[in-house]
């Protein structure tokens, strides 16, 4: 399955999921990641079968309680928006009462910080 050149560029591989990929966004202040399914041709929710919905909830699941774990997030948002990216795929974004944008929508903000590599390579040893 080929990912959307956007995804790849603005994320980091993680670890390949039964369903999904999962990718850190590149942010340099939050904890946000996508999940994306590896079937093609899949745009919305419903493009999946019951079975794929199912699978995918396990993972926004499996990735909200790593949040919980790792992040102590204050706030779990969770997003399937795709209108600027239309291939399938969900944002998991833990949120602090001081993150830059709280209470409101995150989307269309800008980090404080740079995101460095260090924040994906810390991932991606947590999860392998």
């Amino acid at each position: 399955m080929e990912i959307d050149k956007r995804i790849l560029k603005d994320s980091f591989f993680i670890k390949e999921l039964a369903l999904s990929q999962l990718r850190l966004y590149k942010d340099g202040d939050l904890d946000w990641f996508l999940l994306v399914p590896k079937r093609e041709n899949v745009v919305d929710w419903t493009d999946l079968n019951e079975s794929d919905q199912l699978s995918l909830t396990k993972e926004i699941n499996f990735v909200c309680q790593l949040l919980k774990k790792y992040s102590k997030p204050d706030k779990i948002n969770i997003g399937s928006l795709g209108n600027m990216v239309p291939q399938m795929h969900v944002h998991i974004i833990g949120r602090m009462k001081d993150d830059r944008a709280w209470p409101a929508a995150i989307w269309g903000t800008k980090s404080r910080k740079n995101y460095q590599p260090y924040m994906a390579e810390q991932w991606s040893r947590r999860l392998n």
